[in-house]
């Protein structure tokens, strides 16, 4: 496995790391998998993924995944019938999902997200013959590759950046708006909090957590607080709920959002050509998706934890010259990257500040 993924990320990240926007199919280019399966013989490996409640389309997390598996069945020349998807529109979409590809005898089934838990391994156990790839979290199924990845260490990059913009800019003032509360969206929380205090002592942190990844008036609505209240830097780590962060910052256009997951520079472009997107936490997620598909084919897939992180290139901040960060700040950015991967910067993935509260 170990092959396979360093072969993966020597395809995927020869360059800068920064995440495809432009290749983003519409998923009606994909037919959808209730439509039913590829008909025998025209696929050499189905492979079905499963979004939670954010959907294909969330310009962040499930997006990221799904847009894996069409570079992985464009470089491999399959037909589009071969990679497919079903959307959840709640928790309890997810065992009858997942359970849909296994008896349509797909030969990879992914759960994206750790709200998957007791899904992927109730639907891995009934299906013991069948090959899955959780994101976010582990199963100790042996049929199952968990992706997991130090979402801490990119975190602490971007923060790097919120806590420079925000000294910078006199306000000293940042925000944090997270989906759910729990140790992955608290990961996002802790490294951030970390890198815009090593930048900015003196900066002021608010946090406050949406309670979904799907409600982006939620998110919205948590913007509008925290910019109210001063923040000029928002950092967003809730999935869909997290678009209405940069919908806010859209229509105020004088304030800064952190995209997550993937590259968000062009969903926060306004009037002029300007973005809201003063940077991007990259959780490459596409590649987990693209190398557990290319094992699929290649026949080497196995059960088993990978870990996505900084030292290869998992994780990190979206560090394009150019854009909205000055060429001073990203080498700043890269010095504390270094750091990081040297281990004289651990990074904590444990959050001090409460849900609703600030560091001060």
């Amino acid at each position: 496995m170990k092959k396979v993924l360093k072969s993966a990320l020597a395809l995927l990240l020869a360059g800068a790391l920064v995440a495809g926007c432009s290749s983003k199919p519409a998923p009606t280019e994909t037919p959808a998998a209730t439509d039913g399966g590829a008909t025998a013989g025209t696929c050499p490996v189905k492979i079905g993924l499963v979004t939670d409640t954010g959907g294909v389309d969330d310009k962040s997390f499930n997006q990221s995944a799904w847009e894996g598996l069409v570079k992985f069945q464009t470089e491999a020349g399959l037909d589009a019938s071969c990679i497919k998807y079903l959307q959840s529109t709640a928790d309890s979409d997810y065992i009858p999902n997942l359970s849909t590809f296994a008896d349509e005898d797909y030969d990879l089934i992914i759960a994206v997200g750790y709200l998957f838990q007791e899904a992927i391994d109730t639907v891995s156990a009934n299906y013991p013959d069948k090959n899955f790839l959780f994101i976010d979290s582990v199963s100790e199924q042996a049929n199952v590759e968990s992706a997991v990845y130090n979402a801490e260490q990119g975190s602490f990059l971007v923060g790097v950046a919120a806590g420079l913009e925000a000294k910078a800019n006199g306000s000293n003032v940042v925000g944090f708006v997270g989906g759910m509360e729990g140790p992955l969206i608290g990961a996002f929380q802790a490294g951030y909090e970390q890198g815009v205090l090593a930048a900015n002592p003196e900066a002021t942190i608010m946090v406050d957590y949406a309670d979904s990844f799907s409600d982006d008036s939620k998110g919205q609505t948590l913007a509008v607080k925290q910019y109210d209240a001063g923040a000029t830097v928002i950092y967003q780590a809730a999935g869909a709920a997290g678009n209405g962060v940069i919908k806010e910052a859209k229509e105020r256009g004088d304030v800064w959002a952190i995209g997550v997951d993937k590259d968000q520079y062009n969903d926060g472009t306004i009037d002029g050509g300007k973005s809201v997107i003063l940077t991007s936490m990259i959780k490459r997620v596409d590649i987990s998706t693209y190398t557990a598909a290319k094992a699929i084919l290649d026949g080497s897939f196995a059960g088993g934890t990978v870990v996505f992180n900084l030292e290869n290139d998992g994780v990190g901040a979206e560090l394009s010259s150019g854009r909205n960060l000055s060429d001073e700040t990203i080498t700043v950015i890269n010095d504390y990257a270094t750091k990081i991967k040297s281990g004289e910067i651990v990074v904590d993935a444990v959050p001090t500040i409460p849900n609703g509260g600030t560091n001060k």
